[in-house]
């Protein structure tokens, strides 16, 4: 098997193990993929002002998102333009300047660089504006909405062009803010697991998975009573972990999963608000009511709460759940290690208690301490373990395969919601990317 024969390694029906578990091709997605298209990198909110920096990766990079003295938001590679060294350090705050701390060349928060030390000694023609020597600029930024993705490549479709129809998805979250527009908020919840990147995007719109993996959890939802269950999002993680283990019928036939050029997807029509959402009925969701018809009316706030998606995936890092106010972002490590950042965000305008209840919700199914998340790391794990032993070298991804059709919006939407069409929609954007770069390079 030729390495770099991509059309071998993916086909239309299953993918071969070893773009989970070969090492080279790690590196080669982080160069083509991580390094050839849209990447999340932020929220404007977290760099709500002058000098406010925020410490992320772009595949293997460390670069700062970072809002410089005339407002512009700029993303710059992590490093200093002396001997290499990570700038900085401070996952996040605010900063006048940047030092570094090796020799102390001072960069401004646009990166360019401002001084250094015994500047004599260095050659005659040593310039301060020498844009080499700054903190060097990625090639591309564009925000959707107050959502940041950089781009280190300076060619190909923009941002907009980029995302295409799941801007909806982005549209769905800040449309339930009474005053349109949202804020992360919070801390920053962490969690890692043994296994490969692309596990984690593929398990998020699995609709065949639940009713066996999260077993525990349905059985421990059951045995809960109604009486005694938590008020707010405590009790919509018991109601979700009980409708989790539904009858396969139902995964079949009433929830629906979406896909979209570039590698997005979203499962839907499953947790919608008539369903879901147990506060419907407390005075502070009716206050909540009563905002969002102050805003934009009967009959729009209707349609806005009507809309029902679980969790939309944005090639290559990042997923949210747009009912529930939360994102995750994909932090490949190695291979075999993959770190995730969960991000809270506030509605604006909302009464303080559905801030309340998105934080609790986070807890109870998007944590560590959660009985539904360590299910799904525990099979991460698993997954790698298997292929890492004897046995099948293909994967399959064929289920319901022929049986998508076109969505009208430029997607595809799958025979129902146990499909695989997410995982081949992300292997045909993988295989793309790796093969346009690769020639690109060439």
């Amino acid at each position: 098997m030729n390495e770099y024969d991509f059309e071998y390694l993916i086909q239309e029906d299953r993918v071969h193990k070893s773009v989970y578990t070969d090492a080279h091709l790690f590196d080669l997605e982080m160069e083509r993929i991580f390094g050839g298209t849209w990447v999340y990198v932020g929220h404007d909110s977290q760099v709500k002002n002058p000098g406010d920096f925020f410490c992320t990766r772009i595949g293997k990079n460390p670069v700062v998102l970072t809002r410089h003295i005339d407002g512009r938001v700029k993303v710059l590679y992590n490093r200093c333009g002396h001997r290499g060294a990570m700038v900085v350090r401070q996952e996040t705050g605010n900063a006048k300047s940047f030092h570094c701390c090796y020799h102390d060349w001072q960069f401004a928060t646009d990166g360019e660089l401002l001084s250094v030390p015994l500047k004599t000694g260095y050659l005659p023609d040593f310039d301060l504006k020498d844009p080499n020597k700054g903190m060097k600029s990625v090639a591309r930024v564009g925000s959707y909405r107050g959502f940041i993705f950089a781009n280190l490549r300076a060619d190909g479709p923009d941002l907009e062009e980029y995302l295409g129809y799941v801007k909806t998805s982005f549209d769905d979250l800040i449309d339930r803010a009474p005053e349109g527009d949202v804020e992360v908020s919070g801390g920053i919840a962490r969690h890692s697991y043994r296994g490969n990147w692309k596990l984690y995007l593929e398990n998020l719109c699995d609709g065949l998975h639940p009713n066996s993996v999260h077993r525990s959890s349905i059985e421990a939802a059951r045995g809960q009573s109604d009486a005694t269950a938590d008020d707010g999002a405590g009790e919509i993680a018991v109601r979700q972990m009980r409708q989790n283990g539904a009858p396969y019928a139902f995964w079949q036939n009433q929830v629906g999963l979406w896909a979209y050029p570039n590698g997005h997807a979203y499962l839907g029509d499953f947790h919608d608000d008539e369903k879901l959402v147990a506060a419907m009925e407390d005075p502070y969701f009716q206050d909540y009511i009563s905002q969002m018809y102050r805003s934009y009316g009967e009959n729009r706030t209707k349609e806005i709460l009507a809309v029902g998606r679980w969790n939309t995936n944005i090639y290559p890092n990042v997923s949210f759940m747009s009912q529930f106010r939360q994102l995750r972002v994909i932090q490949p490590i190695s291979v075999d290690r993959t770190l995730v950042l969960g991000f809270c965000f506030r509605l604006k305008g909302a009464p303080e208690h559905m801030f309340k209840d998105t934080i609790r919700f986070a807890n109870i199914t998007n944590s560590v301490g959660s009985p539904v998340l360590t299910d799904d790391l525990e099979t991460y794990s698993r997954i790698r373990l298997g292929l890492e032993t004897v046995g099948e070298e293909w994967i399959s991804t064929a289920r319901e395969i022929g049986r998508d059709k076109p969505d009208g919006n430029g997607g595809w939407q799958a025979a129902n919601g146990t499909s695989e069409l997410h995982i081949r929609n992300g292997f045909s954007t993988w295989k793309r990317l790796m093969k346009e770069n690769y020639d690109r390079a060439g």
